[in-house]
């Protein structure tokens, strides 16, 4: 059984940064790509940016281009998501999710995505 726990998301103030992690438990994320998503109210999941086997990084999110940073450590099958200088509009539930395949897409479709977390809300405040 595969489980992905977020973690991280809180209340924070326009400008501030923050840092989500994911955990993998029974899915050995090093040989598979890792991506987190967003959503806010009222709208679609989007990709936000991606990890792939080998190390290789996708960012998907136009809005959060350059202000975002995915890492991951194969060591503790986490992924792990910087928001910086964050925005009334980045608010939303942020979600972890795992590929079938080692290399992350160049396109970030949700129905890619084999396995979900639950997800961690992010409220920025203006």
């Amino acid at each position: 059984q595969v489980t992905l726990v977020e973690s991280g998301g809180g209340s924070v103030q326009a400008g501030g940064s923050l840092t989500l992690s994911c955990e993998a438990f029974g899915y050995d994320i090093v040989s598979n790509c890792m991506a987190w998503f967003r959503q806010g109210s009222g709208s679609e999941r989007e990709g936000v940016g991606g990890g792939s086997f080998g190390g290789g990084i996708e960012y998907y999110s136009d809005t959060m281009q350059g202000r975002i940073t995915v890492s991951r450590d194969n060591a503790k099958n986490t992924i792990t998501l910087r928001v910086d200088n964050l925005k009334p509009e980045d608010t939303g539930m942020y979600y972890c999710a795992g590929h079938s395949k080692r290399t992350c897409p160049k396109l970030a479709r949700g129905t890619d995505f084999k396995y979900w977390g639950q997800g961690t809300q992010v409220t920025v405040s203006a």
